[in-house]
This record gives C-alpha cells, sequence and structure tokens, in this order.
C-alpha cells in the first residue's frame, strides 16, 4: 500500500541544475505526503495517508526516503492500529524505505519544473525489496528546494510484498466482502536545501 509509497520523489536530482551549487538537501516532512487509496467491497475508495516522513539527497545523487508505517492515518483509530498491527507489521517492519541513484541527472536539467519519465527505483517495504519506476513532475525554487510529485499513481500489488495474508485479516475482522490487493500510490515530496 504505501506504500510508497511513497513512494516516493526519485527525480528530485534532476531539478539540481549544473548552474546550482550543489550541496544535500533534506525531507521537509511537514511539505510532504504520500497517500495510497483503498477499495472495499469492490467499490468505495478512501484515501489514507503517512503522518511521519524522512529522507535525503546527497550532492552525489544518492537518494533515501522512509516512510515511518506507524503513522498511518486513515481517519479511524482502530483502523490505524489494525493496519499497524496485522497489515505492516511494525514491530517486524516498522518503515518502508525508497532508494534511489539519481547522479546521472544532477547535471543534465536546468531550474524550473520538468517531467521526468521512467525514473527507477527500489522499495523496501515487509521484508521485500523490488524496483518500481515511476514518471515525476518536479521543480525547483529559487532558493534551490526541491518539490517532485508523482505523474500518474504507482500501482503496488500486495503480492509483491507478501502483504495479502494481512488484507485477508482485516478484510475478516471489518466484516467485508472484498479489499483490493492492488492500490494506487501517490506522492508530493520537497527537499530543502542544506544551508
Amino acid at each position: 500500500m504505501i506504500k510508497s509509497i511513497a513512494v516516493l520523489g526519485f527525480s528530485l536530482a534532476s531539478l539540481l541544475a549544473s548552474n546550482v551549487a550543489f550541496a544535500d538537501w533534506q525531507l521537509n516532512n511537514d511539505q510532504s505526503k504520500v497517500s495510497f487509496v483503498s477499495i472495499k467491497n469492490n467499490s468505495v475508495a478512501e484515501v489514507h495517508h503517512f503522518k511521519a516522513l524522512s529522507g535525503s539527497l546527497t550532492e552525489q545523487g544518492m537518494f533515501k526516503v522512509d516512510i515511518d508505517l506507524s503513522s498511518v492515518e486513515t481517519m479511524i483509530p482502530i483502523r490505524n492500529e489494525r493496519m499497524t498491527k496485522l497489515l505492516f507489521e511494525t514491530v517486524k517492519f516498522p518503515a518502508a524505505t525508497l532508494t534511489a541513484d539519481l547522479s546521472k541527472y544532477l547535471t543534465t536539467i536546468i531550474p524550473g519544473q520538468h517531467v521526468l519519465k521512467g525514473i527507477k527505483a527500489q522499495l523496501s517495504f515487509h521484508g521485500e525489496t523490488k524496483e518500481i519506476t515511476t514518471d515525476v513532475l518536479a521543480n525547483m525554487s529559487p532558493e534551490g528546494d526541491v518539490t517532485v510529485s508523482s505523474v500518474s499513481p504507482i500501482i503496488i500489488n500486495a503480492a509483491d510484498f507478501a502483504v495479502t495474508g494481512g488484507i485477508a485479516q482485516l478484510q475478516k475482522l471489518a466484516g467485508l466482502s472484498a479489499i483490493a490487493t492492488a492500490v494506487p500510490v501517490s506522492y508530493s515530496l520537497t527537499l530543502s536545501k542544506d544551508k
């Protein structure tokens, strides 16, 4: 679900133009969001998000985002608790992590707005690591802060990360006829440049 993910914002580096002095960037949690949509009973869709994100981009182009899975917010406390315990199993797997090597983008994109296609990253979640691909809309402010957003959602499949059993438990506890096991994930991540 993330789950993702996060997911993610791997192309921020791309915005770091060659005529902008390189430095490290830190993820701004207050200005970032990773959200996902759950679908129950084949027709009811609900949007959820994670409240705690951290991450960085180094001047060498190494990008990393950590999603605190215990910070999931579904607006229903008992559902938050069940997702944390039964789906994410945060005692064993407290975070989902997205990493990417963006070094080849650091000197090729000038400041401004860009659509970057086919950015590849690795998502580690629930003990599994998979490669994902995303298209991003990237912007850099005059101060050098970078924001990257998903152009379209990333689809995360529960079977790829061994969480289908957790979804089945949630479905049973909630008395639902179905919960979708393919989940669209969107993100908007802002990284502030170190001074």
